[in-house]
């Protein structure tokens, strides 16, 4: 059992990186030696023996100058700012971040140009590109600026966000339930998750906490949005506007967090199951907007 227990959470903590196969291989053998208390095996090639089918291949870097489109060398902000090849939007940008915003960028370009150095780059260029912009634009957005929700980038991969929403409707029953939650943290909790295919593919996004019930949350921590699946996404479509309409959806779902919840919590591995087969249903039969007595 308490084998078991260790490669669940080695496997959990694999989820949260959002690595490659190969990246995420080597993840599961180091938390395995060091909990069974072996040596490291960070040396290990895992490269041999790995099949290079076509869509993992798309996922990787092209080559060296491909990353550097992404990734500067370690400058400090007014080495930036004096970068004579930034043009003045570039700047613009700097200039309304905040010193940890900054610095939290610069961390994940360096675990970016690290992860890519080792040959575990998950991801590509594109990707990569499109999801600092998000970055970006989430850090200058009034959403994030008066609290409404706050964001956090996951072990430093640019891959894996956690999204705390602080503020909904006010005059909404769910706002009132989130304020109930003192003193613990006033928020829910969900965790974006974006593939090497974004932005034309949408991210997948659930529920990590608390438990909520109504306000289209599935099982798992799913959310039934048509707008999260391939049929209803776009590319078009910015991750801070994908915030709002999740709040949005939450409320007009009537959702209220189930609170002293003693059932099963909610798992990556759960959510994406839920979701999976929502999808699968609602592509047989469509979807239906939801009666406006319901919302």
């Amino acid at each position: 059992a308490a084998d078991d227990t260790t490669i669940n959470n080695a496997i959990d903590k694999i989820n949260s990186l959002g690595r490659s196969i190969t990246s995420a291989s080597q993840v599961l053998i180091n938390e395995l030696c060091t909990a069974f208390g072996l040596s490291s095996a960070a040396n290990i090639d895992l490269c041999n023996g790995v099949g290079s089918s076509s869509a993992t291949l798309d996922c990787d870097m092209d080559s060296a100058d491909d990353a550097d489109s992404i990734l500067s060398d370690d400058m400090s902000e007014a080495d930036v700012l004096s970068d004579t090849n930034m043009d003045s939007e570039e700047k613009a940008d700097i200039e309304l971040m905040k010193p940890e915003q900054f610095a939290s960028l610069e961390r994940i370009k360096q675990t970016i140009r690290k992860d890519q150095e080792q040959g575990m780059m998950y991801g590509s260029v594109q990707a990569t590109d499109r999801i600092m912009k998000e970055l970006k634009e989430i850090y200058k957005s009034e959403g994030y600026k008066t609290g409404v929700y706050t964001v956090s980038i996951n072990n430093d991969n640019l891959y894996s966000w956690d999204v705390f929403l602080q503020k909904v409707d006010p005059d909404s029953p769910l706002m009132d339930d989130i304020k109930k939650l003192a003193p613990n943290p006033q928020h829910i909790h969900f965790a974006i998750s974006f593939g090497p295919s974004f932005p034309f593919e949408p991210p997948f996004v659930r529920v990590v906490a608390p438990h909520i019930s109504r306000g289209y949350v599935m099982r798992g921590g799913a959310i039934c949005m048509e707008l999260l699946t391939r049929q209803g996404w776009s590319s078009a479509y910015s991750i801070e506007s994908l915030i709002t309409q999740i709040s949005a959806t939450l409320v007009k779902g009537k959702a209220r967090i189930t609170f002293n919840h003693k059932g099963t919590p909610y798992t990556f591995e759960r959510a994406l199951c839920s979701f999976n087969a929502l999808v699968e249903s609602h592509e047989a039969q469509g979807w239906v907007t939801p009666p406006k007595e319901e919302g």
